[in-house]
């Protein structure tokens, strides 16, 4: 089944989702390299990026199928200092058994409406270059890659590479500037 036959909702992740988050990231962790880290996160460390994100306006996004919360997204500040304000990085998980279904493709695209309203002018994405499904994903989003960092990260005895792409949407700040 694919995410186009709309077994799935997407809803604004709560504080009962943050177990299933939490099992997804730290599955990402040891599993893949999606994210650069080597020390699984506890349900305190989850619970404090939630909060975070929530404090700062940010939206958090599930995926539910059948009754199970088995993916998120979300979008976050991309650089702290002021003049980029109207930029955020996005960040996408998949529980591993229900990957291939369509449903990272559907958290991610379901952030846009949400950037927009924000006045946000630029998503970025950063992804590890072995990751073919999350950029064959992002591509078919409208993000096209702007760059490649080489050999910035180190895991699993080997250097890797950073796919950097953005999504512009087509927003004006309005801020007088």
């Amino acid at each position: 089944m694919s995410a186009t036959d709309r077994d799935y909702v997407i809803r604004d992740a709560t504080k009962a989702d943050l177990p299933a988050i939490l099992a997804i990231h730290n599955d990402v962790v040891l599993n893949t390299t999606s994210i650069y880290d080597r020390h699984l996160s506890t349900l305190e460390q989850r619970g404090a990026w939630f909060e975070d994100r929530r404090r700062a306006g940010f939206p958090i996004l599930a995926l539910e199928t059948g009754g199970v919360m088995v993916g998120y997204s979300s979008f976050g500040e991309w650089r702290s200092r002021w003049g980029y304000r109207f930029s955020v990085e996005n960040s996408v998980h998949v529980r591993a058994d229900c990957r291939g279904r369509g449903f990272g493709s559907a958290l991610i695209e379901a952030l846009f409406p949400l950037a927009i309203e924000r006045r946000v002018r630029a998503m970025v994405a950063h992804i590890d270059s072995a990751a073919e499904a999350s950029l064959h994903v992002h591509r078919k989003l409208g993000f096209a890659v702007v760059g490649t960092f080489r050999e910035v990260g180190r895991m699993h005895g080997r250097w890797l590479d950073i796919v950097a792409m953005e999504k512009l949407f087509p927003t004006e700040p309005g801020d007088g500037e």
